[in-house]
Parts: structure tokens; C-alpha cells; sequence
């Protein structure tokens, strides 16, 4: 296997590493902004409407949501192991546990298209579409359902984003630009990854438990 080297523009490992987790630091910096002023538009309209988005999580397919919960605090554990096993020069264990990951992944995207497949059948699209919102009049329900699909849905591509970006791990093992000496782009890669498995655990609550 190749032996990992630092690219031609930094003087060193260490150096290209630093550049590597600063980057990413500054680039979720901007992601968690994003969802930041998501929240708070949520706890806005929660605040203005809180019978409508009681009934929304009431009406909201708690299991699955649970249990997709569960799917990515497990693969968070998968990846913060792999990457050690990466410092420690265990790359065949990294990858099986990186696909592993990836597999979770996947899950969660099966599981999550379940439930917008219940809530299409159901009658419940973004904006207030549908014949559920018919039959429920509650003030606040169009909005809640709006956030819904938005929210989880921006956060599904962030998923898909996370397993394209631990994908790349397997090829960097492969080509040598990730080992033991330099195992920057997997702790990168797990930042990401802990970054979104985060960012499920607040819309958890806020859209399947707290009524």
C-alpha cells in the first residue's frame, strides 16, 4: 500500500491536518447556523400555534422516528471506532465498520422514505396540501407539516452527503492518502457524520415527542 504523503502546497502532515479540521470546523460552523435559524423558526411558530403542532407530533409516526434514532447514534459509535482503528493501523476493521456505517445510513433514508410514503397516503404535504388537512382544522398544522418535510428533508441530504463523504474513505484507504500517519480525512469525515447524527437528535424531540 502506498505510503500516505502530505500534498505539494503544505510543508507537512501536521500542517495539512490542521488545514483539513479547520476547514471542516468553519464549514459546519455554517451548516449549524443554518439549522439554527431553522430551529428558531420552529420554536417561533410553536410558540404562536401550540395546539396545531401538539396535534402534528401527536399525529407524527413516533416508532420510526424513534428507531431511526437509534440507527444513527449506533453508526456515530461505528464511525468514532473506526476511526481509531484507522490510528492504529487497523484499516481492514475501518472499512468494515466505515460500510457498516454506511449501511446504517441507508437505513435511516429507507426508514425516513417509509414514513413520507404514511404521510402521503395519509393526505399530508408541504404548504397545507392534502385531505388530512380537511378533516384537522387545528391553526398551525399547515405550518408544522411544512416544517417537517423541510427540516427532515434537508437533513436527509445531509445524510446522503455524510455516506458520499465516508465513501471517499474507502477509496483514500485503497490509494494510501489515509492511514495511521495520516488519518486526517477519517476524523474529518466522522466529524460530518457526528455533526448530522447531532442535528437528528434536536428534530427528534421537536417533531416526534414533545406534544
Amino acid at each position: 500500500m502506498p505510503e500516505a504523503q502530505c500534498e505539494s502546497h503544505f510543508e507537512s502532515m501536521e500542517q495539512q491536518a490542521h488545514a483539513a479540521r479547520l476547514g471542516m470546523w468553519v464549514f459546519l460552523a455554517s451548516e449549524m447556523l443554518l439549522f439554527a435559524g431553522l430551529f428558531a423558526l420552529f420554536v417561533t411558530y410553536r410558540v404562536e400555534h401550540p395546539a396545531g403542532f401538539a396535534e402534528g407530533v401527536r399525529h407524527n409516526t413516533k416508532v420510526l422516528g424513534s428507531i431511526n434514532t437509534g440507527v444513527l447514534l449506533f453508526s456515530s459509535y461505528l464511525v468514532a471506532t473506526s476511526v481509531q482503528m484507522v490510528r492504529k493501523g487497523n484499516l481492514g476493521t475501518a472499512k468494515l465498520l466505515i460500510l457498516c456505517t454506511i449501511g446504517l445510513g441507508a437505513t435511516f433514508l429507507a426508514i425516513k422514505f417509509t414514513e413520507y410514503g404514511h404521510h402521503f397516503r395519509e393526505g399530508i404535504y408541504p404548504g397545507g396540501a392534502g385531505a388530512f388537512f380537511s378533516e384537522h382544522l387545528d391553526a398551525g398544522l399547515p405550518v408544522f407539516w411544512t416544517l417537517y418535510f423541510c427540516m427532515t428533508g434537508l437533513h436527509a441530504i445531509h445524510v446522503t452527503a455524510g455516506m458520499t463523504l465516508l465513501s471517499t474513505t474507502l477509496v483514500g484507504m485503497h490509494a494510501g492518502k489515509i492511514s495511521a500517519e495520516a488519518p486526517q480525512r477519517m476524523e474529518v469525515a466522522a466529524i460530518y457524520w457526528h455533526l448530522v447524527d447531532a442535528i437528528w437528535i434536536f428534530l427528534w424531540p421537536l417533531f416526534y415527542l414533545v406534544a
